[in-house]
């Protein structure tokens, strides 16, 4: 299938991004490259696009629909942790915004053989990027009881995270986990009827969780958002679209921690620790999707865009 995904609270980040024509911008999860594309076309000739994507597909999706911008874009494959990486190896001092979706596209959740749904029964992958050896196989069938507990509680937020834990390691005493279906029986075992018969999918939470495990996705955010707004000019926005409070939790004390970062006690009648505000918060509450977005893309719903500017 091709790279479709539709792009989430698009024109709420086009417009936060404040692009100039002239400017330098980041996509750090550029994906099929729709963000990307709507930031490239506002661009002049002398205006710059850098797209980040560590999943193969999406590089080659992206390349394609970015076609007509050739002349202003640089795609690279890796993750955007290496963010400062990328800049320093094309020469890029500075930027004017850089932006985050950190969504899973749809293509990587229709896409049945690269593991991230819990609606079909297939093998456990879940890889963002599949140049990286471990699989999601490797974490349900290498970590002890304790390690899964750990992950299915801290990623997932799953009241029953202890239950599932017990009975993935009592499974696999008897065979290796191989497939989606396999794990979402054992997680449906480890969950009373009652609570599986209202609400969401019962697997949720726990692929959820693996998939953050497996790709670092949480410890890549909260080691990224300082690094990208010392790298934007004056007047730059960095704008990341979260899924859940996990995400979203981080972003906002990210963001609040960098407008306002002294740490002196609140009885000093001045700053003496020298902590200096790098900007400000621009979305004091978060932005979402409107209802006409939610109704025609139902993955948008759970979206929230929070953005900050560097002073």
């Amino acid at each position: 299938m091709g790279f479709e995904h539709i792009s989430v609270l698009l024109n709420e980040t086009i417009n936060g991004l404040n692009i100039k024509e002239n400017g330098i911008y980041v996509d750090g999860t550029l994906g099929g490259g729709g963000h990307a594309y709507h930031v490239a076309e506002k661009l002049g000739k002398s205006g710059r696009l850098i797209g980040i994507d560590q999943d193969g597909d999406a590089i080659q999706a992206a390349t394609k629909r970015l076609e007509p911008f050739a002349d202003r874009v640089t795609i690279v494959r890796s993750n955007y942790e290496n963010f400062n990486q990328v800049l320093d190896s094309i020469g890029v001092d500075k930027v004017d915004g850089i932006m985050l979706d950190l969504g899973v596209s749809s293509y990587q959740l229709d896409t049945v053989e690269r593991g991230f749904t819990y609606k079909e029964d297939t093998a456990l992958d879940m890889r963002m990027d599949t140049r990286n050896s471990m699989t999601a196989k490797d974490i349900l069938n290498g970590y002890s009881e304790q390690q899964l507990f750990r992950v299915i509680r801290d990623y997932g937020e799953d009241k029953f995270a202890k239950n599932i834990a017990k009975h993935i390691v009592k499974y696999r005493e008897s065979k290796e986990i191989e497939t989606t279906g396999e794990l979402v029986e054992i997680i449906k075992a480890a969950i009373p009827a009652k609570v599986r018969a209202v609400g969401g999918h019962p697997a949720k939470r726990t692929f959820q969780a693996i998939r953050y495990e497996l790709n670092r996705e949480l410890e890549v955010l909260e080691n990224s958002i300082d690094s990208m707004i010392d790298r934007l000019n004056p007047g730059g926005r960095l704008c990341i679209i979260t899924f859940n409070s996990l995400e979203d939790r981080i972003v906002k004390l990210k963001f609040k921690n960098n407008e306002n970062p002294c740490e002196c006690p609140p009885e000093f009648p001045v700053c003496v620790c020298g902590k200096k505000s790098k900007g400000k918060v621009i979305t004091r509450k978060p932005i979402l999707p409107s209802d006409e977005e939610i109704e025609n893309n139902k993955r948008s719903k759970s979206a929230k865009l929070r953005i900050f500017e560097h002073c």
